[in-house]
C-alpha cells in the first residue's frame, strides 16, 4: 500500500515556520497516507478528535467507529493506494481529491470477494481543530467501483459497508 503525491503538493520541512493552512494540509496528507492507505489505528488515535463527527459514513458514528471501519476496509481490500490529485485549504477546512486503487479480497458492501481491482475518484472534506480532524465528508464514485467489481449497483446490500 502506498500513497503517491502529484507534483506541487509539498510537505512542511523541518525547521520552517508554517501557516495554519499549511499545517492543516500536512495533517490531511498524513491522514490519507496513514489512516486511509496504511490503516493505522494509532494514527486514528493521534489525528482524530474525541468529538469527531463523520457526516457521510453510514455505519460510523464516532472515533471508535472510524477504527472499526479502517479495520474492516483493510481486512477486505488489498493493494490499496491513493494518489492526491488536488489539495485545497482555507481556514479550518481542507479538501482533497484522490484517485483510489485497490483489490477486493473479502466481502465488501454486500459483495462476495471478487479478487478484482478498481480505480475510482474520491473527494474528501476535513474540518480541523487544534491539529485533529473533527468533521469529515466524502463522495466517491461507487457506481464506477461496482461496475469494475462487476456488481449490481442497485442492490440494497451496497448501502452500508
Amino acid at each position: 500500500m502506498a500513497m503517491e503525491q502529484t507534483e506541487g503538493v509539498a510537505g512542511i520541512k523541518a525547521g520552517e515556520p508554517a501557516s495554519e493552512v499549511e499545517r492543516n494540509k500536512a495533517l490531511v496528507r498524513r491522514f490519507v497516507d496513514e489512516v486511509f492507505v496504511k490503516g493505522s489505528l494509532e494514527a486514528v488515535d493521534e489525528l482524530v478528535a474525541d468529538d469527531f463527527t463523520p457526516h457521510t459514513w453510514p455505519s460510523v458514528e464516532d472515533k471508535a467507529g472510524v477504527k472499526r471501519a479502517v479495520e474492516h476496509v483493510h481486512a477486505v481490500l488489498t493493494q490499496m493506494s491513493m494518489t492526491i490529485e488536488d489539495l485545497i485549504a482555507e481556514g479550518d477546512r481542507v479538501a482533497v481529491r484522490v484517485t483510489a486503487r485497490g483489490v477486493q479480497a473479502g466481502p465488501f458492501m454486500g459483495l462476495p470477494p471478487s479478487g478484482k481491482g478498481y480505480v475510482v475518484g474520491e473527494i474528501h472534506l476535513f474540518r480541523l481543530r487544534a491539529g485533529k480532524v473533527v468533521e469529515h465528508w466524502h463522495q466517491a464514485d461507487l457506481l464506477g467501483m461496482f461496475q469494475q467489481l462487476e456488481a449490481d449497483p442497485r442492490s440494497p446490500a451496497h448501502l452500508d459497508p
